[in-house]
């Protein structure tokens, strides 16, 4: 195995690795909300999701230059919130499951198009200065 080969497996398993720190902090900001500043209870689950979606593909494409990552997690969570304004009983029975409705949500809130920049422009700052510490 040669060093490229090395260098993406590295990338793969740190972004995989961050995807499901996401989902772990962003249940854990649903479930212990009640212990978190309301600012953070309110905010975190969906920052969380889109940054484990941002995550997710970059596990994937980890050699996509992170503009190009970001805007994809960023429509792929815009996209995702504005399929909550489709309401039909196939979906809508898919959203009253656990899963589904983690995945799919259920209302569709413009707040959640912030929060979900939010989670993707944080992970992608975190990424830009990872790689800027890494080439000094």
């Amino acid at each position: 195995m040669n060093r490229t080969h090395l260098l993406t497996l590295r990338q793969r398993l740190t972004f995989g690795t961050g995807a499901i720190l996401m989902v772990l902090l962003g249940l854990g900001s649903r479930h212990y909300g009640s212990y978190l500043p309301s600012l953070i209870a309110a905010n975190a689950g969906d920052a969380c999701w889109a940054a484990m979606v941002y995550l997710a593909i970059s596990c994937c494409i980890p050699n996509t230059p992170m503009l190009k990552r970001a805007a994809i997690a960023t429509g792929f969570s815009f996209v995702m919130e504005f399929s909550q304004l489709y309401h039909s009983p196939w979906i809508d029975s898919l959203r009253q499951t656990r899963l589904g409705g983690l995945i799919l949500g259920s209302d569709f809130l413009w707040i959640d198009l912030v929060r979900y920049s939010v989670g993707v422009l944080s992970c992608l700052a975190c990424e830009a200065t990872a790689v800027r510490l890494q080439c000094d």
